[in-house]
C-alpha cells in the first residue's frame, strides 16, 4: 500500500478540527500580558512549557557525557512558527505541533524531505523512518524567502549529523550470469 506525501484535498474547517470554530467554547485571547494573572500564559509560552517538561532532566546518578557538549557545537537548524516547531541538532530532531511532541534520534531516521509549495508560505518537513512511517509538519514562514535559507540550514546539520547507511566504499558484486 502507498501513502502519498502531499495532499490533493483542502482541510476541513468546522467545530471537529478547531474549537474556536463556536464562538463562546473557547476562553478570549487578550493581546495585552499585563492583563494576564500569575497563572496565565501566553500559547506560545504554554506550548513551550509543555515541550520543556517533557525533556528528562540529568540527576546527579547519571553522569553527563564531555563528548555530548562537543556535539552541541556543530550546527543546529530551528524552524518554528505559532504554532509548529521543528528542532534539528546533535541529539537529532524535534518536532511539536501545539501540545504534540516527538524526538528521533538519528538512527531512528530513514530520510527527511521538504517541501516548498508553488504559492504559500508553508514549509512542509517530512521525517520518514525505517519502517515505513512519516511524520509532516508545516511551518509558515515570514516570507517565501526564509526557504532557501532553512534548506540551507537542514543541509549543514544534516551533513554534520546525519549518516547514510549506504557505504561508497563497498564495490558492487557483478550478477551471476546463467
Amino acid at each position: 500500500m502507498e501513502q502519498r506525501i502531499g495532499s490533493s484535498s483542502q482541510p476541513l474547517e468546522g467545530a471537529g478540527f478547531d474549537p474556536a470554530f463556536i464562538p463562546g467554547l473557547t476562553s478570549p485571547v487578550s493581546g495585552d500580558a499585563e492583563d494576564a494573572g500569575p497563572g496565565d500564559a501566553k500559547p506560545e509560552e504554554a506550548v513551550e512549557e509543555a515541550a520543556g517538561a517533557d525533556e528528562p532532566t540529568p540527576t546527579a546518578e547519571e553522569p553527563d557525557d564531555s563528548g555530548e557538549e562537543e556535539a552541541s557545537d556543530g550546527p543546529v537548524f530551528e524552524a518554528s512558527d505559532r504554532r509548529a516547531k521543528f528542532i534539528a541538532d546533535h541529539q537529532g530532531i524535534r518536532l511539536s505541533l501545539d501540545d504534540q511532541a516527538c524526538e528521533f534520534r538519528w538512527d531512528e531516521i530513514g530520510a527527511i524531505e521538504t517541501e516548498t509549495p508553488r504559492f504559500g508560505k508553508r514549509f512542509t518537513i517530512t521525517v520518514h523512518t525505517p519502517d515505513r512511517r512519516w511524520y509532516p509538519i508545516e511551518i509558515e514562514a515570514e516570507s517565501r524567502a526564509r526557504f532557501a535559507e532553512w534548506d540551507e540550514q537542514l543541509d549543514a546539520v544534516m551533513d554534520k549529523y546525519f549518516e547514510d547507511e549506504t557505504p561508497e566504499t563497498k564495490e558492487e558484486e557483478p550478477e551471476e550470469s546463467d
